[in-house]
């Protein structure tokens, strides 16, 4: 079903009277439409239809949230008696309310251009998509199996309003396609994948594409060795480098840094990136995987540099975390039917990359360019980061033979300071990084 405004409003016009002395109420409906094939027989099929309602409700400064997928209106009463009754009985937190309605509104929704207008796919044509990735993949010489190919197709329909006024409801739509394959034989196998995603499927990169991608990534990565236990310069592959902006924007969460539990917790307004570098959370991407039109707060979508110039100038913010930190809220909060609001970023980007590729590891006499990451061991107050990898060497300003069982680690403060990015930033994932070099770093090998 397509979120309803109005239905919000009686369920807040409920809320108060049933003694809630402020609310808000979401609504979110979605379609999920997949498809899954291994060896081109179909594996699974689904398609689910899913609708959440949430109401957060304030007595005083004591909050409760309650949830439900039932939306008939004769049972609003009961529903927002529960979440009184809730909060009433929980302790009071000075911190907790709406957002500021001075900020709130809503950005112009058809500019982002989110919702795929043609018909959903149905399951035959994913799974055609699924199959043609698949035998793409397979028809690369060197290929012997597969984990499968996916073909998707989703729809989210979000609808926000509260007591102060504000009511409004967005969607968005998604394509996918991803293949996973292996090469070579018994232990000596090695697997690798490609995949995309986007909002209209215009923009999808073709299937047979995707499945060569992975077919050939797989049988470049056959017969790896370990490298020698020691300091390297790193290059992270696009596939991986915005692991890094991800680690940055946790690190810079509000809500970290309100408990006092990020390592960049005395940074504001200090220099973390080199100069030139900046990090931009845009929530009005046009055709952006995560671009939206306001926040969980109904705070009007707007661009925000985070990181400007290698300068750390805002955290993520939403209005709690704001007023823990003396600050404003920049309208970064989101939330679920069910869960309490929290910071959190939308289309996350690196910027100010200028270096091409082949220069980035023209110095290079023996470094590592990573393509996969595994596990995470990222220490959130001091910045230690160690994470296992697998990649290919590079010798002398080239890409060499592949390197697998590794393990990278360093301090990510070091880390963010020696960043050296090229110029080849493609938005694909909603966190987006170019090419990324990192030097110095300890890598253990054989």
């Amino acid at each position: 079903m397509t979120a309803d405004p109005q239905l919000l409003q009686e369920l807040l016009k409920t809320a108060r009277k049933c003694g809630a002395d402020r609310a808000d109420a979401m609504l979110v409906s979605s379609t999920a439409i997949s498809a899954l094939c291994r060896k081109g027989v179909p594996e699974g099929m689904e398609h689910s239809e899913t609708t959440g309602l949430g109401l957060r409700v304030f007595v005083g400064q004591r909050a409760a949230i309650v949830s439900a997928t039932e939306l008939t209106p004769g049972r609003f009463e009961q529903l927002a008696q529960q979440a009184v009754a809730m909060a009433r009985v929980v302790p009071e937190d000075r911190y907790a309310g709406l957002g500021d309605p001075t900020t709130q509104g809503i950005a112009d929704i058809a500019a982002l251009d989110i919702v795929d207008t043609h018909a959903a796919p149905d399951l035959p044509a994913l799974l055609t998509r699924a199959r043609m990735a698949e035998e793409a993949a397979l028809a690369v010489n060197g290929v012997t199996n597969t984990n499968g190919a996916s073909a998707s197709y989703g729809r989210m329909d979000v609808a926000l309003a509260d007591s102060q006024g504000f009511a409004g409801n967005y969607a968005r739509t998604s394509h996918s396609t991803s293949v996973s394959v292996l090469a070579g034989e018994g232990a000596q196998m090695q697997r690798d994948y490609a995949g995309h995603s986007v909002v209209h499927l215009s923009d999808l990169d073709d299937a047979e594409t995707l499945g060569r991608e992975a077919g050939e990534r797989a049988v470049q990565r056959l017969n790896p060795t370990k490298p020698r236990t020691g300091q390297f310069p790193i290059v992270y592959d696009k596939r991986v480098s915005g692991s890094l902006l991800s680690h940055l924007a946790g690190a810079i969460n509000g809500a970290a840094i309100a408990r006092g539990t990020s390592f960049l917790a005395k940074k504001r307004g200090g220099r973390i990136l080199p100069l030139g570098l900046s990090v931009i959370d845009d929530p009005l991407r046009h055709r952006g995987m995560r671009s939206r039109p306001f926040d969980a707060e109904g705070f009007r979508a707007a661009p925000l540099n985070l990181v400007e110039d290698g300068i750390l100038t805002e955290w993520v913010l939403d209005s709690r975390s704001a007023r823990q930190l003396g600050l404003t809220s920049n309208g970064r909060a989101s939330r679920g039917t069910g869960s309490p609001l929290s910071p959190s970023i939308s289309n996350l980007y690196l910027s100010g990359g200028d270096i091409p590729f082949d220069d980035l590891l023209s110095d290079i006499r023996e470094g590592i360019l990573i393509n996969e990451l595994m596990g995470s061991s990222v220490n959130g107050l001091t910045g230690d980061y160690s994470r296992g990898a697998s990649g290919f060497m590079i010798r002398d300003g080239k890409i060499a033979e592949p390197v697998a069982e590794l393990t990278i680690a360093g301090n990510l403060i070091d880390m963010f300071q020696q960043i050296r990015a090229a110029d080849d930033l493609e938005f694909r994932r909603g966190v987006d990084a170019p090419t990324i070099r990192i030097d110095g770093m300890s890598i253990a090998g054989a």
